[in-house]
């Protein structure tokens, strides 16, 4: 283990590049039935779109392996590894499908131990990289899948390739990692992987619970034991904009993070939080979606020097929302920085009507979202702006600050009530 503030040796030599992509065209592979909304090809136009910027010029994509089975099991059980494995199609849905396997949501596709290891091993190629010193910085835009639990398939997830690479991560010489998950739903299956371990503080901004799957992720699940303090939830009502989404991530994230220290941050980065995803009710845009992006990126280089684990996750406008809020977070990760009132290239817009012509492809790399928003200032402060129903967002948004902080932050040695911390 890293003593305090220390930084894994591993992770201090050698030829180290700014930020690496792991791509393989195998990450496709991890398709469910049609009519399933999350499907492979919002990956495919996210690389496209990219490839058509110049993003990836003189960027060599480091291509994984598929996660093997010791590393799975530092997750999941033995049953339910044997389970995916053996999984076969079935004609019609159980009414309770086993391992959940089988469900509406977790449909069993041909293969799918395989296409779901592929996805881990492109999150353990990330972390690997990092860890070994060869890059500070990795994204896995086909990662992210956080609902998977030890024994069972959730939410469009079979395997926790977050989880394991953490787990990975905390024997390979790190002791102190920071996750965060701005992904819609709720962080539950990494929460849960590690509520007892204090090394691994997990920050989850989600919709709030009452009114969104997996009704998990309230302000009162803090950790347990020594761990206590150790799992930070912010829940946002449905309608929360740009402005107010970012007045709580400031409020809440780098406080903990700066408390806790950590030596790398893992983030996952779904981005059903839009205005027109189809499965939830926030209203973020690309900009106020690439903002933070840019924020996570800026807290691995203030407290992790620099090391980011990044991972995609949620995210159902295949065609208007995944390719350019992903393609900013490659540019983030690769500090490769695209305006978002960059034009979107008529090759990517003709590659995309010919494949969806019933689409509407996006015309610039941004939704002129206004990113500002006013710091939080204590549960004394007013932030009033002279708009009725911004300050009533803002006041709601202030309520789910105040209960995260006095959840968690004393826990941290901080004080929940002082806007400095």
């Amino acid at each position: 283990m890293a003593p305090p503030g220390g930084l894994p040796a591993s992770a201090s030599s050698g030829t180290t590049r700014p930020g690496t992509v792991v791509w393989t065209d195998r990450f496709l592979d991890y398709a469910w039935t049609p009519e399933h909304p999350m499907k492979p090809v919002r990956l495919k136009f996210t690389m496209a779109l990219a490839e058509s910027l110049g993003l990836l010029e003189g960027v060599e994509l480091l291509e994984p392996a598929g996660a093997e089975r010791q590393d799975l099991l530092r997750i999941h059980t033995p049953d339910y590894l044997d389970a995916v494995e053996h999984a076969v199609p079935p004609i019609g849905s159980p009414v309770a499908p086993p391992y959940g396997l089988g469900s509406p949501d977790n449909p069993v596709f041909p293969r799918m131990h395989q296409a779901a290891s592929t996805i881990v091993g492109g999150t353990l190629a990330a972390a690997r990289a990092i860890a070994e010193g060869r890059t500070k910085r990795a994204v896995s835009i086909g990662g992210g899948m956080h609902h998977a639990m030890a024994d069972s398939a959730a939410g469009f997830c079979v395997y926790n390739d977050p989880a394991v690479a953490i787990s990975w991560l905390l024997d390979h010489g790190f002791d102190r990692i920071a996750y965060i998950d701005v992904d819609v739903h709720h962080g539950d299956g990494v929460q849960r992987a590690f509520y007892g371990d204090p090394r691994v503080l997990t920050i989850s901004l989600h919709q709030h619970p009452a009114t969104l799957w997996p009704n998990t992720g309230w302000p009162e699940e803090t950790g347990a034991g020594a761990a206590e303090g150790t799992s930070i939830n912010l829940a946002l009502l449905p309608g929360t904009r740009d402005a107010q989404w970012l007045r709580g991530f400031h409020a809440v994230v780098p406080g903990a993070v700066a408390a806790f220290r950590p030596q790398i941050v893992v983030s996952q980065c779904g981005v059903d939080t839009h205005r027109e995803d189809p499965l939830a009710d926030l209203e973020l845009t690309v900009d106020g979606q690439r903002a933070a992006f840019r924020a996570m990126r800026d807290l691995a280089d203030q407290y992790a020097e620099g090391r980011w684990l990044a991972v995609g996750g949620g995210g159902y406008g295949l065609v208007r929302v995944v390719p350019r809020a992903w393609t900013h977070l490659l540019a983030t990760a690769l500090d490769r920085t695209i305006d978002p009132a960059t034009p979107i290239p008529q090759n990517w817009i003709d590659g995309i009507r010919a494949a969806a012509p019933q689409s509407d492809p996006p015309r610039s790399m941004g939704d002129g979202g206004d990113v500002a928003y006013r710091p939080w200032d204590g549960p004394g402060g007013t932030g009033e702006t002279g708009d009725v129903r911004l300050d009533r967002a803002q006041r709601a948004v202030d309520m789910a600050v105040l209960a995260t902080r006095r959840a968690t932050f004393g826990l941290l040695g901080l004080d929940p009530e002082d806007p400095r911390d």
